[in-house]
């Protein structure tokens, strides 16, 4: 018997239960594909836990980029300091750090553009900019796997993800748009491989890596 139906028909009776039990199963789909949803979202893969896939050996002054963040009062230094700095045309692939590359720098206020984790190396690869401009010149900024730095990798991450972007081994890239960032660590001389080292708008060899950065 159909509730709410007392004259209905048979037939109509039938079709009415079974409209009721298609949209009954239809909803607890919806149900489940919404609980499972909202796990897969919520799941952040672990940044500090990174294996990278390319040996050591293969990292360009691989030993001279995995140093500590030393402490001290750093160098005030801006987006555009970095991009005046000279070029050296190549360095040896197992130069040790020299001159600039010793001398610990902040710039207070720089804006983030584009964000990716390296599955080569694991480093995260962030690019920088002066002003909250898509179209500005940029300096690349690294957070490596290392365990000085774990911290700072989680951060970054889970702040990326209130503002909705998803920051992993699979997903990155361009951010929607700039956002305010304070930057601490080493400069780096990095060599040119186009490729590989972000996007056309990467205007320097030079890099701060390693770096931690503060979002503001």
């Amino acid at each position: 018997m159909c509730s709410g139906r007392v004259y209905a028909s048979g037939d109509e009776c039938i079709q009415a239960t079974v409209t009721k039990r298609r949209w009954a199963w239809f909803s607890i789909l919806l149900l489940v594909f919404g609980i499972e949803s909202c796990s897969v979202f919520s799941h952040l893969e672990n940044l500090c836990n990174c294996l990278p896939v390319l040996p050591d050996v293969s990292d360009y002054r691989h030993a001279a980029k995995h140093v500590p963040i030393p402490s001290g009062t750093p160098v005030q230094i801006t987006v555009d300091t970095v991009l005046s700095w000279p070029q050296t045309p190549i360095l040896p692939p197992t130069q040790p750090r020299f001159g600039r590359d010793l001398q610990l720098v902040q710039i207070q206020l720089a804006y983030l553009e584009n964000a990716s984790v390296n599955p080569g190396d694991c480093d995260i690869h962030l690019e920088i900019s002066q002003t909250a401009d898509k179209h500005a010149p940029r300096v690349i900024i690294e957070t490596p796997v290392d365990t000085e730095c774990c911290a700072n990798r989680q951060y970054v991450q889970s702040h990326l993800k209130q503002q909705g972007f998803q920051l992993d081994t699979s997903h990155g890239g361009e951010l929607p748009r700039p956002l305010p960032v304070s930057v601490l660590g080493l400069p780096f001389e990095d060599f040119e491989h186009p490729d590989q080292r972000g996007t056309a708008m990467v205007a320097t060899l030079w890099e701060i890596h390693p770096a931690v950065i503060t979002f503001l």
